[in-house]
């Protein structure tokens, strides 16, 4: 009898087996190609030679005498920093609107939601028409409001090119802004902006005693998460300028596909990737402890 008690006990160690498969699929899939991009960047694997020999720092010290590729991270940062405040304040600015009960509310939230569910690739290629100098609404449209014909050439003139890629990115993403600060309002407890406004409290004041603490978690996270996709930003370029005119708009992104796809620098791009990542994860490190994220 002991004997068949013991033969029936359960195994505990058959949870882990359960999820065993899982696990190595994750790890395949997401850590695998991590850890044989970071072998390759200490190759010198290019278009002319397939050289796997251990080539130790060569490729990232070519990261720093390599001016184009820190202009590619300025043109990156510059997007960042532009567009990132403008969707921010924007889609505050929607949500209270949309925070009232408002005549078929429903309907004109979806409707402004529709930019978020269109790809990036289509939404740049799109927007090149409008913007096309001979043929584009928008060219008419200026020349209708000044009375002569305006030839604006917005993916080719330098001065006009960042204009341009930054309302196409405020277009396409203000709405999921505005869509995550209006879910955070709708939650702040209206009987403190009520007695706020009782004591005779500015609508500023409200908002940034009351309203802003309430909502900051959510917006802070709303705030990483596009900051980090802005950080990444490839498709509408590519579709409007293709890093264009030269490499004035060339950014990080296209710069390591430039590289890899086009010149086929494959160790190089594989530095780039990596340079990218420790960027990312210091600068992310650094945002969640000042937002608070994380105690």
């Amino acid at each position: 009898m002991p004997a068949i008690a013991a033969h029936h006990q359960p195994d505990r160690n058959f949870k882990y087996w359960i999820i065993a498969p899982a696990v190595f699929l994750l790890l395949l899939i997401g850590l695998f190609p991590l850890i044989y991009s970071l072998v390759v960047s200490f190759m010198r694997i290019d278009m002319m030679d397939t050289d796997t020999s251990f080539a130790g720092l060569y490729n990232y010290k070519q990261l720093f005498k390599d001016s184009r590729l820190w202009w590619s991270l300025a043109h990156t940062l510059l997007i960042t920093v532009i567009a990132l405040p403008l969707e921010l304040v924007l889609g505050l600015a929607m949500a209270y609107l949309f925070l009232e009960k408002l005549p078929s509310r429903q309907i004109f939230i979806s409707l402004l939601v529709l930019p978020t569910i269109i790809s990036p690739i289509v939404a740049g290629a799109t927007w090149r028409l409008l913007f096309d100098n001979k043929y584009g609404p928008i060219n008419q449209i200026i020349s209708w409001i000044a009375g002569q014909r305006v030839d604006a050439l917005w993916t080719i003139n330098p001065s006009l090119v960042y204009p341009a890629i930054i309302f196409c990115e405020i277009w396409q993403w203000t709405p999921f802004m505005f869509l995550i600060l209006l879910a955070a309002l709708s939650n702040v407890d209206k009987s403190q902006t009520e007695a706020a406004e009782i004591d005779g409290a500015s609508f500023i004041r409200t908002f940034r005693y009351v309203v802003l603490p309430a909502i900051w978690p959510v917006m802070a996270i709303a705030i990483l998460i596009r900051g980090l996709d802005l950080f990444r930003i490839f498709d509408i370029i590519w579709a409007l300028t293709q890093g264009g005119p030269g490499t004035k708009t060339e950014t990080i992104s296209i710069y390591a596909y430039v590289q890899g796809f086009k010149q086929f620098e494959t160790s190089y791009t594989a530095a780039i990737a990596f340079l990218v990542i420790f960027l990312l994860t210091v600068v992310c490190t650094w945002a969640i402890r000042r937002m608070g994220l994380v105690k």
